[in-house]
């Protein structure tokens, strides 16, 4: 069929890539002819991937409407492990060693996801040193409905759970390991994650497309128990560029990778020191570690995010940066980093196990 003068060859254009950097659209969009419109499929949430297949179809058939819909799907988890009901996808951000800011790299890669209209909660995994609160500028407790359920804090347009909005904020956590992994299985499986998106509860079920946790920072019970218990489609590993943080960022890499959680790539952080006065940008914890980590393991190498005074202060204020400075060059790299993730998480394999019930075998 022609269409302004143009056949239209859709597996054409499901081979072409937006750029370099974007990889093929095949495995993440399916593109179908009706009438005078093609009808894009897209496997994920993100605004500016949809306006970016919008112009690469237009540039090649000028004047043709282009309707793009976008939506998540579970994909594949370690073996198993069951789906969570209302939960698509969860992230797993993990760094083997405390202040490589793991935590931060969270909740801007939540809220970067977030601002291309996805559904995305973070779940606050550091027991012993929740700084979700903070960061996020929320400090009051969830609501309490139905006896137990806990309904998620909201800032920003993000969804959140932590053990320190149930804590006062001075009080020092000291629990043995089988109570920290109560408080986590609580954390994730009483909170009703989803349900500050129901804008009609007659007619909408809750859900949310991200769910990322944001992990203490060693490869001890609790990790170990998310990896057990918890479906996760995949796992971010930060580092900073210098050996003593990548030794720790290596052994978690090796830990999921033993339990069969796929690496979805690795952050370095604080890869450079970006001067406020003079605008120098220095090495100072040396450089490419996290690079030379990726091509070592053969994992992708998702972007750095240097040192920068304006995302310190952010933190600070409860605001993060994502928010107060969109345009900022550090949020653009975390919306970088986040659409990769988003499309990495596409091309896995989608998951059926939802598809069948449970099977009882039983002798009689």
């Amino acid at each position: 069929m022609k269409i302004n003068a143009y056949t239209i060859n859709t597996k054409e254009l499901e081979n072409l890539a937006i750029s370099a950097d974007i990889p093929i659209l095949g495995n993440i969009a399916t593109i179908k002819q009706m009438g005078n419109k093609l009808m894009v499929s897209l496997s994920l949430i993100d605004k500016t991937l949809a306006e970016d297949i919008e112009h690469l179809i237009g540039s090649r058939y000028p004047g043709i409407k282009v309707e793009i819909n976008q939506k998540t799907e579970a994909k594949t988890v370690q073996p198993s492990v069951a789906l969570k009901k209302n939960i698509h996808n969860i992230i797993a951000i993990s760094s083997g060693k405390g202040g490589v800011g793991k935590s931060s790299t969270t909740i801007n890669l939540a809220l970067a996801m977030a601002a291309n209209g996805a559904k995305v909660g973070v779940l606050d995994a550091d027991i012993y040193g929740p700084s979700q609160p903070t960061m996020l500028g929320m400090h009051q407790q969830p609501k309490i409905i139905e006896g137990k359920i806990m309904l998620p804090n909201v800032s920003h347009g993000l969804e959140s759970n932590s053990i320190g909005y149930l804590v006062d904020g001075d009080s020092a956590i000291i629990w043995r390991a089988p109570i920290i992994i109560g408080a986590l299985d609580q954390l994730m499986d009483d909170t009703a994650w989803g349900s500050s998106f129901v804008k009609n509860s007659n007619e909408e079920k809750p859900y949310l497309d991200y769910l990322f946790i944001d992990l203490p920072p060693d490869t001890g019970d609790i990790s170990l128990s998310l990896a057990q218990k918890i479906p996760v489609t995949g796992v971010v590993t930060v580092t900073t560029p210098q050996d003593i943080a990548l030794i720790d960022a290596k052994r978690s890499l090796k830990m999921f990778k033993k339990m069969q959680i796929d690496n979805l790539g690795i952050i370095e952080n604080m890869s450079t020191h970006i001067c406020e006065n003079c605008g120098h940008e220095g090495a100072i914890f040396g450089k490419h570690g996290g690079q030379d980590m990726a091509i070592k393991f053969g994992v992708p190498f998702l972007g750095d995010i240097p040192l920068n005074i304006d995302l310190r202060q952010s933190f600070d204020r409860g605001v993060p940066l994502v928010i107060t400075q969109p345009e900022h060059p550090i949020s653009q790299r975390y919306k970088d980093i986040a659409q990769k993730i988003a499309i990495a998480i596409a091309h896995k394999p989608k998951n059926f196990s939802k598809a069948f019930g449970n099977i009882t075998i039983e002798n009689k």
